[in-house]
């Protein structure tokens, strides 16, 4: 515990300018989250919608799309990304991006990272909406029909407000692990804050003044990580207690892929 704990060891978070490399670090992987999160939800809602539509030419794709990136490696997905993104594309995104972005993201392999993580994470985020929409009791669509409501306009105003409602701890938990996923863009050669670690980690004394244990690097890593997802879930919990409030109404939660599967077999 000594090797852990040691004064020694940890001079180097208090020494010139560490700490704040890595939190810059940190605000590449929460922009990237942010971006992934927003395009994720989007994409997730249109194809939850077209899962669970009536007509077979919109659902039989809808399903294999999701299915197909859903059971891909993430860690594949991005470095197959990063491989067949033509090199024109990456040229052009570099050339028209603003001066003021940050600078990870003027980097054209930003693009596979936006683009693998919106992938992966709108088809597992699809199928926890289509198992929040299809939770809901069949009276609910039925009084939508007898009331002359068409398909998309009961949807809108009836099911998708209650169904999300049963989505919110889901939703976030899959949101708390794209933020963990963006980590993985380091493959890519991208600079966050893994990538910053692995730098700080390979400081020789001689060069940063103190040595610099890449275990204790990590271990600061993982604590932002911790306290950042713990904000997420605590977020999380409030705007459950806040619906609750407002509608005075106790959802049934969609919380996991057994109480998807379940659902999806007491509606049948």
């Amino acid at each position: 515990m000594d090797y852990l704990f040691a004064p020694d060891r940890w001079e180097w978070l208090f020494m010139g300018n560490s700490f704040r490399f890595l939190i810059d670090g940190l605000l590449v992987n929460i922009e990237l989250a942010l971006i992934a999160m927003a395009l994720s939800l989007a994409v997730g809602l249109l194809l939850a919608l077209a899962r669970t539509a009536k007509k077979p030419m919109i659902k039989g794709p809808a399903g294999i799309w999701i299915d197909v990136w859903r059971n891909l490696p993430l860690i594949f997905i991005l470095l197959y990304l990063s491989l067949s993104i033509p090199g024109s594309w990456k040229e052009s995104y570099q050339d028209s991006v603003p001066s003021w972005f940050p600078e990870a993201f003027q980097n054209g392999r930003i693009l596979a990272a936006i683009v693998g993580l919106t992938l992966y994470n709108s088809a597992v985020i699809a199928e926890i909406m289509r198992a929040g929409i299809q939770s809901l009791e069949r009276g609910q669509g039925e009084a939508a029909a007898a009331l002359g409501l068409p398909y998309w306009k009961s949807m809108r105003l009836i099911i998708l407000p209650q169904g999300l409602r049963r989505m919110v701890p889901a939703t976030v938990s899959q949101l708390i692990t794209l933020n963990k996923d963006t980590t993985l863009i380091s493959i890519l050669s991208i600079q966050e804050v893994m990538r910053h670690g692995r730098i700080l980690g390979s400081c020789l004394p001689f060069t940063c003044g103190v040595e610099v244990p890449l275990l204790q690097v990590f271990l600061v890593v993982g604590a932002m990580f911790a306290l950042l997802n713990y904000g997420l879930s605590r977020l999380s919990k409030r705007l459950e207690i806040k619906q609750r409030e407002a509608t005075g109404i106790e959802v049934e939660k969609v919380t996991g892929l057994e109480d998807q599967v379940r659902l999806e077999t007491d509606t049948k």
